[in-house]
């Protein structure tokens, strides 16, 4: 069974590259990397099951709702299309589709907990990547991907109510710090996890405090 779990997972390795090496967004294929060894690290600490986690992690952004016109299905579909193939057991599709399906930052107020360990797991995995430097670039790229200011004084940052409300937001680059970047820290669902959240942290402060110093900015103040 080991084998053939790990055969699995070498495909869906293939597969996930495949598809998203080269995408410049920072939905990437060195994103979904990054993802995956952090929840395989996570996982072993916090003893969840390896080969939920490590396929969650690997399939999670394969069709990121950012660019299926906001249709949260296709990702987990499409997962579960590739998994079945692969004929992986039906409990095994249905809890990693599910982790797929919840595994999303959707607003400043809007809830996205995790049922299970494993999903846990992986969700932290996905945010710590959003945190950081890697954080940072990630948030540029995207950005600049979807054709955003970098800053803009006069459009203040939002805590959304809703998920249709984040979904449709344009703000600049810097307004995503506030309203999700700098949020994640207090979302960390698991203790492997929260000393790093905590140094990412740190380091986006920091940033951030350059930022305005160089452009001689006072920082954004939330209402």
């Amino acid at each position: 069974m080991e084998n053939k779990n790990q055969e699995i997972i070498n495909k869906t390795v293939n597969y996930v590259k495949s598809v998203l090496l080269g995408e410049s967004s920072g939905h990437d294929w060195w994103h979904i990397y990054r993802v995956w060894r952090l929840a395989r690290d996570i996982a072993e600490k916090e003893s969840a099951d390896l080969f939920i986690v490590e396929l969650a992690a690997l399939l999670h952004d394969i069709a990121d709702w950012k660019f299926t016109n906001g249709d949260e299905e296709v990702g987990p579909k499409l997962a579960r299309e590739w998994l079945e193939q692969l004929e992986v057991n039906e409990n095994d599709i249905y809890h990693i589709t599910e982790i797929i399906k919840d595994l999303s930052y959707k607003g400043a107020k809007v809830q996205t907990s995790m049922k299970t360990l494993e999903g846990k797991v992986v969700q932290d995995a996905d945010r710590l990547d959003a945190m950081g430097a890697i954080g940072i670039a990630r948030c540029f790229a995207y950005g600049g991907h979807k054709g955003r200011e970098i800053y803009n004084p006069e459009i203040k940052p939002q805590l959304h109510e809703s998920a249709d409300a984040y979904k449709s937001n344009k703000s600049p680059s810097i307004n995503h710090f506030y309203e999700k970047l700098l949020l994640i820290k207090d979302l960390i669902n698991t203790e492997s996890a929260k000393a790093i959240a905590q140094e990412r942290h740190e380091f986006m402060e920091r940033f951030l405090n350059e930022f305005y110093y160089e452009t001689s900015l006072s920082p954004i103040k939330l209402s």
